[in-house]
């Protein structure tokens, strides 16, 4: 079904993989250079024409467009503001897709919406109210073009098939190119992902997705690399397949994707009124990948991500013919993730030797396209969900789609059944709609199924279960009743309804300044927007606390800051950095704001030792060995330890919570995206990284950590770093960097990004 290279491969005109150069040489009569090859990928090819720094293994990157959602696209704007925005240089789009639905806290969600809309008036942007389309979407039907680039500030910022390489990344990366400045990268690798053969009736774009997930995660195969898609079976896909499929590539962790275009996507254009921005891409003649995965369409089934990863996969027929075992195995898995916070089982979710599922979800970004829901229609017409517990909801993707729905009678035969049809919402995805009840098992064609990301509360002892599944064997296992079933059971008649775009939805609603600012436009503020707090540059030497210890194998961006009612409090730094940890380790909050005190104490010329008695015997051995350590020339702060910190979300918020609550650092084994790497590093906190084995470290919750000279260290450029393990005395430890540029370098300096432009 799926092979992974051992080592790169050639590609000869779009066809054929080789695997050596030799052999190329025999096919072709010349022997290719391989760094030549290299640069035949369409990748190369759109990173070359938007690098400006005129080296191409040092890129600086200048995007074509902008986009963010409700729960980043104020932070941005705010730090843009304070680092002198006076306009949006670029195409910026503002939608209104996550806070939309989640009622907490009052007027603060329309709070922001209005911040948002009259910033797109302020600094010339595009604003999308709430429930026209969710943010990708909408970038797919209206800002997409071929061989662009676009930049947004949510993970799953991909489109691909569309000949668009998009990336998603923290909300700072998304100041400095509203700032004019740049996007700096290393080149990435670029593996190619071979589609042969034809998918068999009744799989989907998630079946695929979530099979090249399967293969690439845990190995990392395409960790911060890009994905090119290449091979004929690529147009055995429509768009729609094509883009089903894209958007799940952010959960392998790879930086981008990009695939070759044709007719189909060029008819995409054309059906949305932009044939204009079609452009052909395709590989050179012969064309070097530093990785390829082969993938045989045509022995895809239908697959189930079962909790809590989306690399967690299987066959939904392996399921349900090793039901039990499976059901064992996840249940010790959730042992690690879990850490004992509440009793799980699945037991009782097998029902006469089935599995029964509570709840099915077809949304957002990767469900809610036109063609998925059509076909659930097919699957579930002339069925009906049934009286029990079993619900069904479907969320478009955007309003042009949902009324393309009504009047193809889609919605009429899906509504008959028993589902609800709800508005373009982002909150399934991430916790702020459809929570399932406590223990109950939910399969949904969305993106992610962490733990607790479906919005139940480990701290208050619940706890919910989610699936990946295609939209497809969603509707087939609804048509069931709720008892998993995989689409291919079903006889099914798929009518392939055609779409139409309706333009006139966006024209009457959406409010697009055409680039033009108005700066007499005065923001409007609620009282829940709030300023960063002022930040402090990095001292000469640091003190750091460990105030969290997490071994999990991967901690997500959902655990660093949960998702969910939580959003709701984005635009304001101190409100949200209270849930900070809170599902993971809710005493983190107390400990990180207990060590603050010193730190607030040194900024304002007292002394710390007065805030916090425990720092006495700790300075004590410190100065046996380091006696001129103290006042003008010490920072003291936070720091969390985890395996590998960083999997999912975009959100920088899970780097700025640990800042406001004086985080100075991260230690790790290693970061699982580059993009909180990055986060970590434009809030000015040092991203450490130790090869010590998590179960064997030379420090625990609780210990100080000493590291001299801290700011003389990045100053010089240095990736090793010398620290010591406050004890009754002091024990050396080694700490790395990693690669920073010189501008990350400065902003560390400068202790966030913000101060960085202001100085």
């Amino acid at each position: 079904m799926i092979k992974l290279y051992d080592g790169g491969a050639y590609l000869l005109n779009g066809t054929e993989i080789v695997e050596s150069a030799a052999e190329v040489g025999a096919k072709t009569g010349q022997t290719p250079d391989q760094k030549e090859a290299a640069k035949q990928t369409m990748a190369y090819h759109i990173l070359a024409d938007h690098n400006t720094s005129g080296n191409m293994e040092q890129l600086q990157i200048k995007f074509d467009k902008l986009t963010s959602h409700d729960i980043t696209f104020v932070g941005i704007i705010q730090t843009a503001r304070a680092s002198g925005l006076e306009r949006f240089p670029i195409p910026y789009v503002l939608t209104n897709c996550h806070n939309s639905l989640c009622a907490v806290g009052g007027t603060i969600n329309e709070d922001d919406h209005m911040f948002g809309l009259t910033c797109a008036k302020k600094y010339g942007g595009v604003y999308v109210p709430p429930h026209q389309a969710v943010i990708h979407q909408f970038a797919r039907e209206m800002l997409a073009g071929g061989g662009k680039m676009i930049l947004g500030s949510d993970s799953h910022t991909r489109y691909g098939a569309l000949g668009t390489m998009a990336m998603g990344e923290g909300g700072p990366e998304l100041v400095k190119q509203l700032l004019n400045k740049t996007y700096d990268i290393k080149m990435p690798q670029v593996v190619g992902i071979y589609l042969d053969g034809e998918p068999m009736k009744g799989v989907g774009p998630q079946d695929v997705a979530l099979a090249i997930i399967g293969a690439t995660f845990k190995n990392g195969y395409v960790n911060n690399k890009v994905m090119e898609f290449v091979g004929p079976g690529v147009e055995k896909l429509s768009a729609d397949f094509r883009i089903g499929i894209d958007v799940m590539t952010t959960e392998t962790t790879c930086l981008s994707s990009i695939w070759k275009t044709d007719e189909k996507i060029k008819e995409f254009y054309e059906i949305h009124g932009r044939v204009g921005e079609y452009k052909e891409l395709n590989p050179g003649a012969v064309t070097y990948y530093d990785g390829m995965v082969y993938v045989n369409l045509s022995e895809i089934k239908p697959m189930i991500a079962m909790p809590f990863h989306p690399s967690n996969v299987y066959t939904i027929d392996e399921v349900n013919a090793n039901l039990k075992d499976i059901l064992h195995d996840v249940e010790q898995k959730a042992l690690v993730s879990l850490d004992g916070a509440v009793d799980y089982s699945l037991q009782d979710k097998v029902v006469n030797g089935k599995l029964y599922v509570d709840q099915g979800l077809i949304a957002g970004c990767a469900g809610g396209g036109f063609e998925n829901i059509c076909a659930a229609a097919d699957i579930i017409k002339g069925h009906y969900i049934g009286a029990d517990a079993f619900t069904f909801s479907v969320y478009p993707a955007s309003t042009p789609i949902y009324m393309e729905l009504v009047k193809n009678g889609v919605v009429a035969d899906l509504m008959e059944a028993g589902t609800i049809v709800k508005t373009a919402f982002c909150g399934p995805c991430f916790g702020a709609g459809d929570t399932p009840a406590n223990n109950a098992f939910s399969i949904r064609h969305s993106t992610r199924n962490f733990p607790n990301r479906e919005g139940s509360k480990l701290q208050n002892g619940q706890i919910a279960s989610v699936a990946l599944m295609d939209a497809r064997s969603i509707a087939a296992t609804a048509a069931n009743k709720g008892f998993l079933t995989p689409a291919t059971d079903m006889d099914v008649e798929y009518k392939g309804q055609t779409y139409h775009f309706d333009e006139k939805i966006y024209a009457n609603r959406v409010f697009d300044s055409k680039g033009v600012a108005d700066p007499s436009v005065e923001i409007q503020f609620g009282p829940n927007i709030k300023d960063w707090p002022a930040m402090a540059a990095l001292p000469e030497n640091l003190l750091l606390k460990v105030v969290s210890e997490i071994h999990d194998p991967v901690t997500t961006t959902d655990e660093l800051i949960p998702s969910g009612e939580t959003s709701s409090y984005r635009s304001n730094p101190l409100g949200l950095a209270e849930f900070t940890l809170s599902r993971k380790d809710p005493a983190y909050v107390g400990r990180a704001k207990e060590v603050q005190k010193a730190e607030k104490a040194i900024e304002a010329g007292k002394c710390p030792l007065d805030e916090l008695e425990e720092l006495k015997p700790v300075m004590d051995v410190i100065h046996t060995k380091y006696p001129e350590v103290g006042k003008g020339n010490l920072g003291i702060g936070s720091t969390i330890f985890a395996v590998k910190p960083g999997d999912g979300s975009a959100r920088e918020q899970a780097a700025s919570c640990q800042k406001v609550l004086g985080g100075w650092a991260n230690i790790a084994n290693e970061y699982a995206t580059k993009r909180y790497r990055s986060n970590l590093i434009n809030w000015g906190m040092l991203p450490f990284l130790t090869e010590e084995n998590d179960k064997n470290l030379s420090f625990k919750n609780g210990d100080y950590i000493y590291v001299p000279e801290i700011r003389k260290v990045i100053e010089e450029k240095a990736a090793d770093v010398t620290a010591y393990v406050v004890g009754d005395e002091l024990k050396e430890i080694r700490l790395k960097l990693g690669d920073m540029t010189d501008a990350e370098r400065e902003i560390i300096l400068k202790g966030c990004l913000i101060n960085y432009y202001r100085g």
